[in-house]
């Protein structure tokens, strides 16, 4: 295991190195080139900025006025014929915003139900089986200028829910 540890602590500084030696043995500007792709950064975080300022302000106004759980209350009866715990919804709704609020989420339901209970294990497993598709399609969107997405969130979408009927299935398969 300090194999390991070693190892992934020198896999920066090498490739530092790495590209460095290329730069000058290729007579690039290395350093022009560091600030170069620099400013393009920045200017892509303006970019995203108010995108991403208006989906965590949507997301944390629907987690603290309690919307998610009223609405977990609500369809209860629907997702236990579907075998899936109503204390699950607020995470599948809010992981296909914010994969960061969805993290409290599901710090919430260990805190609740324990990360070895059964609604901890499906939530983990849904957290690896999603994805956050409307802050992706959003940002990528946006920072490429595509003006239609034509299938790609319905496709998303639709990824989602099997990863959610996957990870309900072997939930309670297990």
């Amino acid at each position: 295991m300090n194999v390991i540890t070693y190892l992934s602590n020198l896999i920066l500084p090498i490739l530092i190195f790495w590209l460095l030696s290329s730069a000058f043995l290729d007579g690039l500007p290395a350093f022009d080139l560091f600030l170069k792709g620099t400013k393009d950064g920045i200017h892509i975080v303006f970019e995203i900025l108010p995108t991403l300022i208006g989906l965590l302000f949507a997301i944390n106004l629907l987690r603290v006025s309690g919307i998610l759980n009223l609405l977990a209350k609500i369809l209860s009866p629907v997702t236990s014929v579907l075998f899936l715990p109503s204390q699950v919804l607020p995470l599948i709704l809010i992981k296909m915003f914010s994969s960061s609020a969805a993290n409290g989420v599901l710090i919430d339901l260990y805190k609740e139900f324990g990360p070895d209970s059964h609604i901890g294990f499906m939530a983990s497993l849904f957290m690896c089986c999603s994805e956050t598709i409307f802050y992706t399609v959003s940002l990528y969107t946006s920072v490429a200028k595509v003006t239609k997405s034509r299938h790609t969130i319905p496709g998303a979408i639709m990824a989602t829910l099997a990863g959610t009927i996957a990870s309900v299935a072997i939930t309670n398969l297990l």
